[in-house]
């Protein structure tokens, strides 16, 4: 049996995973600049795993080179991805301790490369997002969750703003009257980017606290970091199983959104 290649993309709080053997670093150069990441195995597969923001957190959201970390894990053969993204819940039902498999992104960013595609390959490429998140590999991780007894949310909405501050309660009255569930920093152009490359890609959205307006406290980082390293052999175990889970399968269509995906 072919297992696929998964990558890791962890977010603020989560820089290794000690599930991975024989793990050693690799630097892995694309047009947009080099990215570093960690490769091992797991079980007999190949795992990578990427720290965004660095390994001791030293990159904002709005400086993360998401383009050169889905360029890496494309030139690497990646088949599927599964981000994590520690986020505010604007819902008291999606509490710390929840993991929200979204199925759904709003995005509110401003000035970040938003697209492999930028009119140099000599053409236009407009791609398909009415199924933003893989199918498959939402699956997957939902069913590791719930045979591990973890709260898991089957789909829910998530909009990605610029930051490094964090949001006003006037604006996160705003994202609740849109639907929003959850708000973060770093998934949107990540998620993009990863359909344009044609990688089957999910995120497990982390509810560390509640957003402004929500909460009736101020937010502070420390606060996110705590929560996330109380929370890290829990999501361990659950990055774990859902590599365990991921098959090799075609019956999504997220490869097919990679066809135009230009050559390195």
């Amino acid at each position: 049996m072919v297992h696929p290649k998964v990558a890791v993309i962890g977010g603020s709080g989560v820089y290794k995973q000690a599930f991975i053997e024989n793990e050693r670093e690799i630097k892995v150069e694309t047009r947009f600049g080099a990215s570093v990441l960690k490769q091992g195995l797991y079980r007999g597969r190949t795992v990578f795993f990427m720290a965004r923001h660095g390994g001791g957190h030293t990159v904002p959201p709005h400086l993360v080179n998401y383009r050169a970390n889905i360029a890496a894990l494309k030139k690497l053969e990646v088949d599927a991805v599964i981000a994590t993204a520690a986020v505010g819940s604007l819902r008291r039902d999606m509490g710390p301790g929840s993991r929200v498999i979204i199925d759904q992104f709003i995005d509110f960013t401003k000035q970040r490369p938003l697209t492999f595609y930028e009119g140099k390959e000599g053409f236009v490429v407009h791609t398909d997002f009415s199924e933003p998140y893989c199918p498959n590999t939402r699956a997957a991780i939902l069913r590791a969750g719930r045979a591990l007894g973890q709260h898991m949310v089957d789909g829910g909405c998530y909009i990605c703003t610029e930051g490094p501050r964090f949001e006003t309660p006037a604006e996160i009255n705003m994202f609740m009257n849109w639907g929003v569930d959850v708000v973060g920093m770093t998934n949107v152009p990540e998620v993009v980017l990863a359909r344009e490359a044609g990688l089957c890609y999910g995120t497990i959205a982390l509810p560390t606290n509640f957003a402004a307006g929500v909460s009736a406290k101020p937010l502070n980082q420390d606060e996110v970091l705590e929560a996330m390293d109380t929370d890290k052999l829990e999501l361990e175990k659950l990055l774990a199983a859902s590599i365990a889970e991921i098959k090799t399968d075609a019956s999504c269509r997220c490869r097919d959104a990679g066809n135009n995906y230009p050559k390195e």
